[in-house]
């Protein structure tokens, strides 16, 4: 119970390794959760009895449902693959192996429910379609060193993805012509070290982060800056969440607590309020989406923003010294089945 920290449920035939993650559904109805045992199991969230368990071959280092809560998503460990499984039926989907060369991550599906996200330690990214069982995009490099965590955004037009090398990175994964130079926003000097996990809130307005410093940072992400960095965890954060009215946040760290953060009322805390007016922040309204973004102008910049930094990212093109670049340099995202570049 997030009101007084009780037990509502205790669970039927639990995984006697350690879990290393679950998910529930959207309709809050069914949670799965991963194992060292090598297995995926799903209960139903009401009664708590056991629905279904799918044992493999190999570790599983991931887990997710889908937005629609008719698949799941599982990553492995030495096959450096990923299953899609259908839940509802409990039938595989699709088994891609190798679709990384080194251990994933993590993986989660897009809001529609027709792509998977995948990130590795070999960092990179990779983009796979359910219905035509191909990868779609892939980039590579995407990090200096390993890459820990990925998140779609509510629209499913951006991918968050956090990295040992201390930052986090924003891709336009949506406008069909992706760009390895420019195509995505840097989020740097929130961490003194890795970065392990990211969240999305609902409407994208921040970004939450958890790291080895043990810390939970808050992210401006229409600027760009760090808001507020939480702190009271004893040992590496390992995965954060955000609730959908963006008042609570939810951390779970390796010193075996999970810590619930209040932060309804952040931009009335001291620390902010004097971060602010120190970078001279403004709110502006984009002129593209309409939507409310923050901006600050340094004294050595006479650039001024007119748009939020999703837009910017939208319209952002290739510096002209790579405008006549190899192919390998773009790489061109299909629209989803049924869709086309200009939905």
């Amino acid at each position: 119970d997030a009101v007084d920290g009780s037990v509502v449920r205790n669970f039927e035939h639990r995984p006697k390794a350690p879990v290393v993650e679950c998910s529930i559904t959207a309709d809050s109805s069914r949670v799965i959760a991963a194992s060292y045992d090598k297995t995926v199991r799903a209960w139903d969230l009401e009664t708590g009895k056991l629905l279904w368990k799918v044992r493999y071959d190999t570790f599983i280092v991931s887990c997710k449902f889908s937005p629609d809560g008719k698949y799941v998503v599982s990553g492995f460990d030495v096959d450096h693959g990923i299953c899609i499984m259908d839940a509802e039926n409990i039938t595989t989907v699709s088994v891609i192996k190798d679709h990384h060369t080194r251990t994933i991550t993590s993986c989660c599906f897009d809001p529609d429910s027709q792509r998977v996200a995948s990130v590795s330690l070999d960092r990179c990214i990779k983009i796979w379609d359910v219905t035509s069982q191909a990868t779609l995009l892939t980039i590579t490099k995407a990090h200096s060193n390993a890459i820990s965590n990925c998140c779609f955004t509510f629209s499913g037009h951006f991918l968050c993805t956090s990295s040992w090398d201390k930052n986090l990175k924003i891709w336009n994964v949506h406008t069909g012509e992706f760009r390895n130079r420019g195509a995505c926003v840097t989020l740097m000097q929130g961490h003194e070290g890795s970065v392990s996990s990211c969240h999305f809130a609902r409407d994208s307005s921040f970004l939450i982060s958890g790291g080895f410093d043990r810390t939970v940072a808050i992210w401006d992400v229409a600027e760009g800056y760090r808001k507020l960095s939480l702190k009271g965890h004893n040992d590496w954060v390992m995965d954060v969440a955000i609730s959908n009215n963006k008042k609570w946040i939810l951390s779970a760290s390796k010193d075996t607590t999970m810590r619930l953060w209040n932060i309804e009322e952040i931009d009335e805390i001291p620390l902010v309020i004097k971060y602010k007016k120190a970078m001279g922040l403004k709110v502006k309204q984009c002129e593209r989406c309409d939507r409310p973004f923050s901006i600050f102008k340094s004294d050595t910049s006479s650039e001024v923003f007119t748009q939020c930094v999703f837009c910017r990212i939208d319209t952002r093109g290739l510096p002209a010294e790579t405008s006549s670049s190899s192919s390998s340099e773009r790489e061109n995202l299909p629209p989803p089945p049924g869709g086309s570049k200009d939905d």
